[in-house]
C-alpha cells in the first residue's frame, strides 16, 4: 500500500502529483488565512493579534504566512484590501422610478446622484465588518498611527473623486457656491456618515432601514442648501 501523504498546511487535496499546490489551491489557502486574520483583527484588535495566533487558528505554519506577507502590517493591509474589494462589490442601491420628465433639470440630477451616493456609502459603512474596523481604528490609531494611513491607502477614493467632480461641475456652472470640491466632498461624506455610524456603534438609538433612507435624503438636502449661492437680500 502506498504511504499516505501528509499536508503540513492542510493543502494536500490541492497539490499536483509533483507536490506543488495548484493555483486554485494556493488562492484558496490565502483566502482561508485572510478570513481568519480578518476575524482576529476585527474581534481582538491590532495589538492583540499576532502572526502566531492567526497561523494556529488557520491551521498553518508561520512560515506559510511569512511566505505570503512579510510581517503583520503587510497582512493587515491585505485584510483591508480584501474588505475594501468586497465593499466595492456592494450593488448600487435601487433608485426610485424615474419621474415623467425624461430630462430632469440639473439640480434634480445632482440631488439624485448625491442621494444615490449617500445611500450606497451608508449601505457599506453600516455593515458589521465596517463598524468593527471603525472601532479598531478609534481604539488603536493612537498607538499605531500607521493604521490610519493603511486604511486611507486601501480605501476607495473613486467615490469621493466622483462626488468632487459632480460638485466642481455645478460650481463651474454657477449653481453652487465656489468651494474647494475635494473638501466639500469630504464634508458631505462626514455629514452622511457620522450620525448613522454613531448610532450603529451604540452611542444613540440605531436607525432602522427607513430611518437610514430618510437620513440620506435629509443630509443631501441640508448639504445642498448650504452650498447653493446666497441670493442678494432686497433693500
Amino acid at each position: 500500500m502506498p504511504a499516505a501523504t501528509t499536508g503540513g498546511d492542510g493543502a494536500d487535496a490541492a497539490r499536483r502529483s509533483s507536490g506543488r499546490p495548484t493555483a486554485a489551491g494556493a488562492a484558496g489557502l490565502a483566502e482561508r488565512i485572510l478570513a481568519v486574520a480578518t476575524r482576529a483583527f476585527l474581534s481582538d484588535g491590532y495589538a492583540a493579534t499576532s502572526i502566531e495566533t492567526i497561523a494556529a487558528s488557520a491551521g498553518v505554519a508561520k512560515r506559510t504566512l511569512y511566505a505570503r506577507w512579510r510581517d503583520k502590517p503587510a497582512l493587515f493591509r491585505a485584510v483591508l484590501e480584501r474588505l475594501m474589494a468586497r465593499w466595492l462589490a456592494t450593488p448600487e442601491p435601487a433608485m426610485p422610478a424615474s419621474t415623467p420628465d425624461p430630462l430632469p433639470n440639473a439640480a434634480n440630477r445632482l440631488e439624485g446622484a448625491l442621494v444615490q451616493s449617500a445611500t450606497r456609502v451608508l449601505a457599506v459603512a453600516l455593515q458589521p465588518d465596517a463598524l468593527a474596523l471603525h472601532r479598531l481604528m478609534i481604539a488603536e490609531s493612537g498607538r499605531f498611527p500607521e493604521l490610519a494611513d493603511m486604511v486611507r491607502q486601501s480605501s476607495a477614493t473613486a467615490g469621493m473623486a466622483r462626488i468632487a467632480g459632480l460638485l466642481a461641475a455645478e460650481m463651474l456652472a454657477g449653481r453652487l457656491a465656489p468651494l474647494d470640491p475635494a473638501t466639500a466632498a469630504e464634508q458631505f461624506l462626514y455629514l452622511v456618515l457620522s450620525g448613522p455610524q454613531r448610532r450603529a456603534l451604540g452611542l444613540a438609538p440605531p436607525l432602522d432601514a427607513a430611518g437610514v433612507a430618510a437620513w440620506a435624503h435629509d443630509a443631501v438636502t441640508l448639504f445642498l442648501n448650504g452650498c447653493r449661492p446666497r441670493q442678494p437680500s432686497g433693500e
